[in-house]
C-alpha cells in the first residue's frame, strides 16, 4: 500500500506528439535528454518516461542505440526508475516499438491498451508556414489516416513473452473507459498481477476528453474493476495538464508531467524545461499536504526488479 500523502511523480521528457517548432526547449539530442531527465529526477520525479528522437532534426525514432545512450547516461547520475515507451509513434511497427524493451530490459515499460485514432493533425494550423524541419507537418498530418496500433495479440505478447524474457513490469495506458475493461479481462485471465500501475490518459484527440468529471468517471471504474490492487494516475494532455493532474491528486492519484504531455508551464508561457513542470507539481502537492515518493520507494511499491537487473 502507498503511504498516506505520498505520490508517484512521473516525468515524460519528450514524447512523440510535439515537434521542434512548437517549443525550442523540447529535448532532442542525447545530452539534452540525459540532462533534462536528471534535472527532472532531482526536482522530484521518481519515474522518467522515455521516447527517442533523431538528434539531427528531432523526428521520433525507435533506434535502440539512442535509448541505450539515454538510459546509461541517466543511470550513471540518478537512481530514477526509467520507463521506456512501447508506444513510440503511429508510423512505427509494433516490432520496432518492442525491440528496445527486449534489448534493454528496463524495470518499467508502457503498455497501451488498444488500437485507436491518435490525432495530432489538429495542431497544424497554429504553426503553418513556420516549420523548422520538413518532416513535421507530414508527420502530424499522417495521424489523420494512420491509427496507433495495439492489438489484443500485441497486448498478450507483452504480458506473457515480453514480461517473462525481460522481467519488466508495465505502466498501463488507458485512453478511454473501454481500455480499463480490456485490462480487467487480462487480469481475470491471470496475466496481470498486482500492484497494477495505470495512467488515465486524458485530452488526446481520439481518447476520453479533458473534463475533470472524467477523472471521477475513470477512477470509479478502475476501483470497481480492480479494487485496491491499483496504483492509478493522471496524464493530462495539452492545456488541461495541471487542472487534471491536480484533480487526480486530490482524489488520491499519482501524477505525470513533462514536455511529452504539454509544452507549456501555464497559459501563454512555454515551459523551458521538464524540471520546471516537476517543480510546479511538487509545489502543488505540498499545498495539498502531499509529497513525492522517492525512486526506491516507488520500486518497492510497484514491485520492480531494481536497477541492477536492467540491460543498460
Amino acid at each position: 500500500m502507498r503511504p498516506p500523502g505520498k505520490v508517484i511523480v512521473t516525468c515524460a521528457v519528450t514524447g512523440s506528439a510535439h515537434t521542434p517548432t512548437m517549443n525550442s526547449d523540447l529535448p532532442i539530442t542525447i545530452s539534452e535528454m540525459v540532462e533534462g531527465s536528471v534535472a527532472a529526477a532531482e526536482a522530484g520525479a521518481a519515474v522518467i518516461h522515455l521516447h527517442a528522437r533523431d538528434a539531427n532534426d528531432g523526428r521520433p525514432s525507435a533506434d535502440v542505440g539512442l535509448f541505450r545512450e539515454y538510459c546509461a547516461g541517466i543511470k550513471e547520475r540518478s537512481d530514477a526508475v526509467i520507463s521506456i515507451t512501447t508506444g513510440g509513434a503511429s508510423d512505427q511497427t509494433v516490432d520496432e516499438r518492442l525491440r528496445v524493451i527486449k534489448e534493454l530490459k528496463p524495470e518499467l515499460a508502457t503498455c497501451n491498451l488498444g488500437t485507436m485514432n491518435y490525432g495530432l493533425f489538429q495542431m497544424i494550423p497554429k504553426y503553418e508556414g513556420r516549420w523548422k524541419f520538413d518532416w513535421e507537418e507530414p508527420y502530424l498530418e499522417s495521424t489523420r489516416t494512420t491509427p496507433f496500433v495495439s492489438r489484443f495479440a500485441d497486448i498478450e505478447y507483452m504480458l506473457t513473452t515480453l514480461a517473462d524474457e525481460t522481467g519488466c513490469r508495465f505502466e498501463f495506458e488507458a485512453y478511454d473507459i473501454g481500455h480499463l475493461y480490456t485490462l480487467a479481462f487480462y487480469a481475470d485471465q491471470g496475466l496481470v498481477h498486482a500492484p497494477i500501475f495505470m495512467q488515465f490518459v486524458m485530452g488526446t484527440l481520439g481518447g476520453i476528453g479533458p473534463e475533470v468529471e472524467n477523472v471521477f468517471h475513470m477512477k470509479e471504474a478502475a476501483v470497481r474493476l480492480f479494487g485496491d490492487d491499483i496504483e492509478w494516475g493522471i496524464l493530462g494532455a495539452g492545456r488541461s495538464q495541471f487542472d487534471l493532474i491536480t484533480a487526480g491528486a486530490t482524489l488520491g492519484g499519482n501524477v505525470r508531467v513533462g514536455l511529452e504531455d504539454s509544452i507549456y508551464l501555464r497559459r501563454g508561457k512555454l515551459a523551458e524545461s521538464n524540471a520546471d513542470q516537476v517543480d510546479k507539481i511538487v509545489r502543488i502537492l505540498e499545498e495539498l499536504s502531499r509529497e513525492p515518493l522517492s525512486a526506491n520507494e516507488t520500486r518497492d511499491l510497484l514491485g520492480l526488479k531494481g536497477l541492477d537487473q536492467v540491460g543498460f
